[in-house]
């Protein structure tokens, strides 16, 4: 069986994006980890599948690369707004299910989009950092030197420590440039590597320096390796509410794979 696919990117954070809303693709780990694998497959940090929905516009799936069901993925629902507008699925603005619930997008030209964003958790505190769910489970780091971090050795030990194996957590480590913007480096579980860009660790970060009042602002840029990205909020309180999330989304090619 032959598959239409396509690549996209977020700030870096690149995936294939397949429109499956014909429910031809089985969701099979293995098939999966083989397709986003970058040597013997098209290569992606993950798969995006677009399926039907009753309630929305359109659902989205998530696979991380290690061929497992993902929690939202910001950049990577970023690219999936970004391919239903460029096949017509949706217009410019658009709702869409995804693994926390019903989100709100739109395309605020033809390589920026931007998506409503949602904290699902309290933020807590620990030994380890500042930990917040943004549809994924993220550790929010404060670091002097990001550029010089050796971001997969110290996110793995974190990641697979006694804490947090059994769950896992994504780890950003954060220096802070000016009031309005952040370096972020960020280490993804299921990936289990560092990744160019992060949207939900991004919208984590600067919540969280609002939060630790290392920024008194509601418009926060995340430098990210592969891009920026731009966080805005409301908050009172220390409660949060009308995240959202912009950035850049990119289609790189489409291409066709026999399964």
């Amino acid at each position: 069986m032959k598959i239409n696919f396509s690549k996209y990117n977020g700030a870096g954070n690149d995936f294939i994006v397949i429109d499956d809303r014909g429910n031809k693709i089985n969701n099979n780990s293995s098939l999966i980890e083989q397709l986003c694998n970058r040597n013997f497959g098209i290569g992606g940090d993950g798969l995006i599948l677009i399926k039907e929905s009753k309630s929305t516009d359109f659902e989205i799936l998530h696979y991380t690369s290690d061929g497992n069901l993902g929690s939202l993925c910001g950049n990577g629902s970023r690219c999936g707004v970004l391919f239903a507008y460029k096949n017509k699925i949706i217009d410019k603005k658009t709702i869409f299910d995804a693994f926390d619930g019903i989100h709100k997008a739109e395309i605020v030209d033809d390589d920026l989009v931007k998506m409503e964003m949602k904290i699902n958790s309290d933020i807590i505190e620990n030994e380890y950092g500042i930990w917040v769910d943004t549809g994924s489970p993220h550790l929010v780091i404060e670091k002097d030197n990001a550029d010089k971090l050796d971001v997969n050795l110290l996110g793995s030990s974190i990641r697979y420590n006694d804490y947090y194996k059994e769950e896992g957590v994504n780890v950003n480590f954060v220096e802070k440039i000016t009031n309005e913007s952040f370096k972020i480096r960020t280490y993804e579980r299921g990936v289990e590597s560092e990744t160019l860009a992060c949207g939900t660790g991004s919208t984590a970060s600067a919540i969280c320096m609002n939060y630790l009042g290392k920024s008194d602002s509601k418009n926060i840029t995340m430098k990210c390796r592969g891009g920026d990205l731009k966080v805005e909020f409301n908050s009172k309180d220390d409660l949060f509410t009308n995240i959202s999330i912009t950035g850049p989304a990119k289609l790189v090619f489409e291409g066709q794979i026999n399964l």
